[in-house]
């Protein structure tokens, strides 16, 4: 019963059951017309051969003598003429002359009175002596409007039988012949037309989570299984490179999360180590406090970046974008002026898109902060300005700059350029502000020169 369920099996079959349909149909239609075209034959050879026949009569005075020319019994032994009966009957249907072996040969009741009438049939009678079957053609003979006589011409239907019956043979035989071979060629071409799906099968079964390596490796073909494996290739490619992406964020998050917990734990060893002043509890809580702050802050980064994936904004409204780039300039303008750098921002009134606004404080947050964190001298420039059905925002710096090797990776999560991490942040700023950006149908670029800064330019649909 399984290996009924194969592809290749109810393929086979289903060849085998339509063509044995399709060779039923035409076998039928051909015997069929073959009996048609047989019986329509003979009943024309004997119909000629009356006409022959009542050509040597000669009738005279209501009486008809036959002539010498009428068809004798060497007739007969023509291949064309085999078993063919000819009978003269006069006006009663009484027999005059006859020749053939039909000759004591009797029609029914209704066919004789039929011809006697004046009128031609044809009719198949059974030959008792020979158990086959006959056709009779009878003919009548007129002169003046009365009948003079009838001539019956006859011939067995044994031939036609014997052709049919062969052709009926060959066709019970030739045609399960024909079924079964295309039942078996259906299988062996599905097989080989399988083949790669075999293959596809079992790689597939040696593919597990932790090892997404395994390739098709198919030669490259412009037929439905070759782009099916380059496909599946490229799934897996695709997968194997999500999996590193997931397993790398799961370690540097649990490392992340990890150095505020050691810290906290840390400080909380020292301080019971012994009896301490009111002002070394109070530091102590201080810093237990900042780091709770840093894993409270790593927290809702880590589920600010699992709720995103590029999805809508959850707030959608209409947002004054002049007022908001001001806003978060004023804000972080102490941070900056703080380490003796000057933040300017300049943009036009009335720059609006649809959007979060909170989202979009974050984004410009985060970028903005990266700038003066990573900037020792000179400042940060914010500019915006409105450019076609696209809203461009530009936050540049004049900070050490970002090196090429790092450049396509900084908005990875957890991906930082100070390979000691002896920054502050945990990497995320940027990933979150790209993920904000996507959800808004933006886009973030970047540009960096080593040594004289780094532009940042976000692009928003108005």
């Amino acid at each position: 019963m399984l290996k009924l369920k194969t592809l290749r099996v109810r393929f086979a079959l289903w060849v085998a059951g339509l063509l044995l349909a399709v060779l039923a149909v035409f076998g039928a239609f051909v015997y069929v017309d073959m009996a048609q075209g047989l019986s329509a034959s003979m009943d024309d050879a004997l119909r000629m051969n009356a006409l022959q026949t009542a050509g040597a009569v000669n009738i005279e005075n209501g009486q008809f003598n036959l002539s010498d020319s009428m068809p004798d019994n060497s007739a007969s032994s023509d291949p064309g003429l085999h078993g063919l009966t000819i009978r003269v009957l006069d006006g009663t249907g009484k027999v005059i002359q006859s020749m053939g072996p039909y000759q004591t040969l009797s029609l029914t009741t209704e066919s004789l009175a039929v011809v006697l009438q004046g009128q031609p049939s044809f009719a198949t009678v059974p030959d008792l002596s020979s158990g086959g079957l006959v056709r009779v053609y009878s003919d009548p003979i007129v002169d003046n409007g009365h009948l003079v006589g009838v001539v019956q011409v006859a011939q067995s239907l044994g031939s036609i039988t014997q052709t049919l019956n062969r052709l009926l043979v060959a066709l019970l035989v030739g045609v399960p012949a024909l079924v079964l071979a295309a039942a078996f060629g259906g299988y062996l071409l599905a097989a080989r037309a399988l083949k790669p799906v075999d293959h596809i099968t079992r790689t597939a079964r040696r593919i597990s989570a932790q090892d997404l390596s395994a390739r098709l490796n198919f030669p490259a073909t412009d037929d439905e299984l070759g782009r099916l494996a380059a496909t599946f290739d490229s799934m897996l490619a695709r997968l194997d490179q999500a999996f590193q992406r997931e397993r790398q964020f799961t370690s540097d998050a649990s490392h992340e999360l990890r150095t505020p917990l050691t810290a906290m734990q840390a400080i909380l060893s020292v301080v019971r180590e012994e009896r301490r002043t009111p002002d070394d509890y109070e530091q102590a809580l201080d810093d237990i406090a900042e780091e709770a702050n840093r894993l409270r802050s790593l927290v809702e980064s880590l589920l600010r970046l699992a709720r995103g994936g590029g999805h809508q904004p959850a707030v959608c409204g209409k947002v004054d974008l002049s007022s908001l780039l001001r806003d978060v300039a004023d804000s972080l303008r102490p941070l900056a002026e703080a380490k003796g750098l000057t933040l300017t921002c300049t943009t036009p009134d009335d720059l609006e898109l649809m959007g979060d606004g909170d989202d979009l404080i974050r984004l410009f947050v985060n970028l903005i902060d990266n700038a003066v964190k990573y900037t020792e001298h000179g400042g940060v420039d914010i500019k915006a300005l409105s450019v076609g059905d696209s809203l461009n925002i530009t936050i540049a710096d004049t900070g050490s700059g970002i090196s090429a090797q790092h450049l396509p990776h900084i908005f990875d999560r957890f991906y930082r350029v100070d390979a000691s991490r002896t920054s502050p942040g945990a990497g995320l700023g940027l990933a979150i502000a790209l993920d904000i950006a996507r959800a808004h149908g933006g886009t973030i670029g970047v540009s960096s020169v080593e040594c004289s800064g780094t532009t940042f330019t976000v692009h928003l649909p108005c």
